[in-house]
């Protein structure tokens, strides 16, 4: 039996900026989503382990600590549960802040000054991408059939937002999920890191940097026994194994 998925669609708000946090928190009410707000990142911290957000929206220049540091911590947390999908917000635009973010579990990057009605459009995406419901979709509305794909002890079900490995769920970020499912529609072939930049984080041609690395490491840990499925290709990229045959499924 599907578990009933609840309503409630709750954003944090890390940003020390008066004016854009109470802009943020007024938009995204109105949207339909639970909001809370904090000004430093230790409190956001603290919001994070008693709010549960399902998406944290944070802000790089905190009067605190750095929020790549909140990002950090959060992302060393208990992985054993689900963790929210983190934004990051910042008015640095160079692609080094980019790549500090997403190798350390960014979801996505928006560069102030943004437009809130596109960062509400992709807080719905993200949230979407994970299976819950978003401002736009009742939470009673009946799922979509589901794709699935079965390759080994590994299950990916891509609409609904699970991957199982041996018949126990692995939890995911956004962005490790975005990578396994491009890997697994990919089987087989080798994808370079330049491919894996531009086609799974969006980076244009020739960026060079670790970020895929360092997400292919964090996969594989995760993955446990099916970690191996991914395999590292010398002096080319990376591929899903093709020893096992993919199972298509829907449903």
């Amino acid at each position: 039996m599907t578990p009933e998925v609840s309503a409630e669609r709750r954003v944090l708000v890390v940003e020390d900026e008066p004016d854009l946090r109470e802009l943020l928190t007024y938009n995204l009410e109105a949207a339909g989503f639970t909001v809370h707000a904090a000004d430093k990142g230790l409190d956001g911290l603290a919001e994070a382990q008693g709010f549960a957000p399902d998406i944290i929206l944070l802000d790089l220049m905190l009067p605190d600590i750095p929020g790549t540091e909140v990002c950090r911590r959060i992302r060393a947390s208990d992985r054993s549960v689900p963790q929210p999908a983190i934004v990051m917000l910042t008015a640095k635009g160079d692609e080094i802040d980019r790549v500090v973010g997403f190798e350390l579990g960014a979801d996505d990057y928006v560069v102030k000054p943004f437009s809130v009605r596109e960062l509400v459009l992709r807080v719905n995406a993200i949230l979407r991408s994970r299976g819950r419901p978003t401002s736009s979709e009742p939470a009673s509305a009946t799922p979509a059939a589901r794709r699935r794909y079965v390759v080994g002890p590994l299950e990916v079900d891509v609409d609904g937002y699970h991957v199982f490995v041996g018949g126990d769920e692995v939890h995911m970020s956004a962005m490790e999920m975005r990578l396994l499912i491009y890997l697994v529609e990919h089987r087989g072939r080798v994808r370079s890191r330049e491919d894996l930049l531009e086609d799974v984080w969006g980076y244009k041609p020739g960026v060079s940097t670790r970020t895929v690395d360092t997400h292919v490491k964090r996969l594989r840990d995760k993955l446990g026994e099916a970690g191996s499925l991914v395999e590292t290709v010398r002096g080319m990229g990376y591929r899903l194994s093709a020893e096992h045959p993919v199972v298509s499924a829907e449903g």
